[in-house]
């Protein structure tokens, strides 16, 4: 595997002391220090069998984990052999209603993973399509293999109305990426609306007032939110909302190339546009490209949700991390705590959407 070339990645690889992530580090985290890949900082700290990796990738995977303060028991041991089982205090159930159209379930579903196998449990993972048939079905499979807690996903956000049998289950149920209205089951969610807020704040403190922003589905919570932060650090700065800047798109690449030529077609076009996810940045980019207009230099570009892709476009993007790793391990901490099934009101729970800032913003001189 040939070494990336990504400037901010080589930047991590210099600096001695990389900055402690707030709140727990990750092994995204890990991976963003030490420049490679989530999967190999997984089988250096897992110290995984037959995976060749030289020495030298190792030693940087180690020096960034020890710098962060990553301190995972696999890692302080590097997973030294446990016994079969040892101190196993149960086997916890993920349902998700799907796991094939996006990372996030996969990403929530490692971050479950660690945080379970580091207490000693195991985890068991049903696909249920949300079938109003499969769906019970799948979740009775798990309940009969002796799970101690459910973790119930939607891939995405929103409010949900749980259905009945889970009210009835004798175990603690935890809610991953959707929640209730009647507030029964601890809950989890990423703070869109803040970081819909914090991605055009980035802009807005690089001088930009001309801000244009590429939306999602709107009926779609995420981007009902994340147009709301929009809305919201304009109003703070005390910048007019100009709907002509707004353009709906669907999160998809060429939705974003069509809603980037319309922004490009204004008498004033925009000086910046956020994104609301990389994949429609993708379309950006290559509309303003088209365009003959250069990243950062002419507009600059801020995404959302850091997928893999954002780290390798031409400028790397800037870009806000959905944190469903943070809110997998979030979801099997609560289980620590005493719940009682469908019962009590427990507050949602809103995990930050940190930005993570690449080369694709400029600042500009105020007009």
């Amino acid at each position: 595997m040939s070494e990336t070339t990504d400037p901010a990645i080589e930047t991590a690889k210099r600096r001695k002391t990389p900055a402690k992530p707030k709140g727990r580090v990750t092994m995204t985290d890990i991976a963003r220090a030490a420049g490679c890949s989530q999967a190999t900082v997984s089988f250096v700290l897992n110290n995984s069998p037959g995976i060749k990796l030289s020495q030298q990738t190792r030693e940087r995977v180690i020096d960034a984990a020890r710098a962060l303060g990553y301190s995972a028991p696999a890692f302080s041991a590097l997973r030294k052999p446990v016994a079969a089982f040892d101190g196993l205090d149960g086997v916890i159930g993920f349902a998700v209603d799907q796991l094939a159209t996006s990372p996030e379930a996969v990403v929530a579903i490692e971050g479950a993973r660690q945080a379970s196998w580091n207490a000693g449990n195991v985890l068991l993972v049903a696909q249920t399509m949300g079938d109003a048939v499969m769906e019970p079905r799948a979740i009775q499979a798990l309940t009969r293999r002796g799970i101690s807690a459910l973790i119930y996903m939607t891939i995405f956000t929103r409010e949900i109305t749980a259905p009945d049998y889970l009210y009835s289950l004798d175990i603690p149920v935890i809610l991953l990426n959707c929640y209730t209205a009647d507030y029964a089951f601890p809950a989890v969610v990423p703070s869109e609306i803040a970081g819909g807020q914090n991605s055009t704040r980035h802009l807005i403190s690089h001088g930009h007032r001309r801000i244009a922003t590429i939306t999602g589905e709107p009926w779609m919570q995420a981007a009902q939110d994340r147009l709301k932060g929009y809305r919201r650090a304009l109003a703070t700065a005390d910048i007019p909302f100009d709907p002509e800047l707004v353009v709906e798109g669907d999160w998809s690449a060429s939705a974003g190339y069509a809603a980037t030529v319309k922004l490009l077609a204004l008498k004033d076009r925009p000086t910046a546009i956020f994104c609301q996810n990389d994949r429609t940045a993708i379309g950006c980019y290559e509309a303003l490209k088209e365009a003959g207009l250069h990243i950062p230099q002419d507009i600059s570009v801020v995404g959302y949700d850091d997928e893999e892709i954002a780290r390798h476009l031409f400028p790397p993007l800037t870009t806000s991390i959905l944190p469903h790793m943070a809110m997998g391990q979030w979801a099997i901490e609560q289980l620590e705590a005493p719940t009682a099934p469908g019962q009590g009101r427990y507050p949602i729970t809103k995990l930050e959407c940190p930005l993570v800032e690449r080369e694709s913003v400029r600042a500009v001189k105020a007009g």
